[in-house]
């Protein structure tokens, strides 16, 4: 059976929901009532009040955000209003170590939720200054406390201030000296109001990723925009669209001057999948041999050659991207658990890992579960 048992699994997308005390413990006497803070909301059925998120005068319903597991699908809904409607792995980095070993996962990179996957709910932050705090309390719940509970099995990500160059800066230097290793950053900063990769804004912040040694990980969504057909479209729709995201943003960066000015980047996809990769590619390459002359884009570097270099995917069950493994580069592929969301298998997922892997090589396997991980964000073993 190809995925041996002292393989590790490490995941490059799981979740974790912020308990209350993440800002109320970490900010100033002064900003608590204003910072994130979890309060009562009476339900409209009735019952136990739901509790949701207040930060500043802006409420946040989504404590649990898809935090499903331990469900069955006919149970599934998008949001759990309260702490006791989620196992508790979801929101307590002990319990989440005794869920890992009960999946058979050895390793998790952690997105937020509250903040949303990139931090971009404090770029909605009326007092900046209470932003750039709150930024910081939750890197440092992540580094001190999350992490720091098994940080050979935490892979530590940060989120960054977005709306100030010179302080994400600030914030990568002073996370990477506390051991951090990864970056969560926007698939498309554009519909946030930001400026885009194709401009020179980000360099000073791509550069001090690029000299800390740590990858952008960029889940879908993080762009503000999901991908939907029509207004009476149902959600299945989005949810069966949402790689498109990743696909956006493979070739946003390739026809970009990132890769070209910052040749040690490393980028992360993640949940979109790894399938669309190689016919990606190939339409991409296509476009550069015909299309390159005429446009502002580089002329000597053949895109697929940059994302071999630079940006690596994640995949749950995408068998067909298995099969395509070599197309897409095996040293590119990464896998996830995605816990504690819908398309997580937990607590089966490395029964799930090794169907999915049994007609590929132990090298391989290898590779894709563990070592390709530890190479990319710099995760001794």
């Amino acid at each position: 059976m190809p995925l041996q048992p002292w393989m590790k699994l490490l995941s490059t997308d799981d979740h974790l929901i912020e308990p209350p005390h993440v800002w109320s413990d970490r900010l100033p006497a002064k900003y608590r009532d204003r910072g994130p803070v979890i309060i009562d909301m009476p339900r409209a059925g009735g019952g136990p009040p739901s509790e949701v998120w207040r930060y500043e005068d802006r409420l946040y319903p989504t404590i649990g955000l898809n935090a499903v597991a331990g469900k069955r699908p006919e149970e599934f809904g998008i949001d759990p209003t309260r702490y006791d409607e989620m196992i508790p792995g979801c929101y307590d980095p002990r319990a989440r170590l005794a869920d890992m070993d009960i999946d058979g996962v050895w390793g998790a990179l952690c997105f937020p939720s509250f903040p949303r996957f990139a931090g971009t709910v404090f770029l909605e932050g009326e007092d900046k200054e209470l932003a750039h705090l709150s930024v910081r309390a939750w890197n440092d719940y992540v580094l001190d406390e999350w992490c720091a509970t098994a940080p050979d099995r935490f892979i530590p990500l940060i989120i960054l201030p977005l709306w100030d160059v010179e302080l994400s800066v600030a914030e990568i230097q002073r996370c990477a000296a506390k051991g951090a290793k990864a970056i969560a950053f926007p698939e498309n900063p554009v519909p946030l109001g930001l400026p885009s990769f194709h401009t020179d804004h980000w360099d000073p912040v791509l550069s001090a990723a690029e000299e800390a040694g740590m990858p952008l990980s960029m889940h879908f969504g993080t762009s503000g925009q999901a991908p939907i057909t029509a207004p009476e479209a149902p959600m299945a729709v989005m949810i069966a669209l949402f790689g498109c995201n990743s696909m956006y943003a493979t070739a946003d960066l390739l026809f970009s001057p990132v890769f070209h000015k910052h040749p040690r980047l490393k980028v992360g996809l993640s949940e979109g999948g790894i399938g669309w990769m190689p016919w990606l590619l190939e339409r991409i390459d296509n476009t550069w041999e015909r299309h390159r002359f005429y446009q502002n884009i580089n002329q000597e570097v053949r895109p697929s050659e940059l994302f071999a270099e630079h940006i690596h995917g994640c995949f749950i069950d995408d068998s067909f991207g298995i099969e395509a493994r070599h197309a897409i580069g095996i040293d590119n592929i990464t896998w996830e658990c995605d816990y504690p969301h819908s398309d997580s298998y937990w607590p089966k997922s490395r029964a799930v890992a090794a169907e999915r892997l049994a007609d590929v090589p132990d090298e391989e396997v290898h590779k894709i579960v563990e070592l390709n991980t530890r190479r990319l964000y710099d995760f001794g073993v």
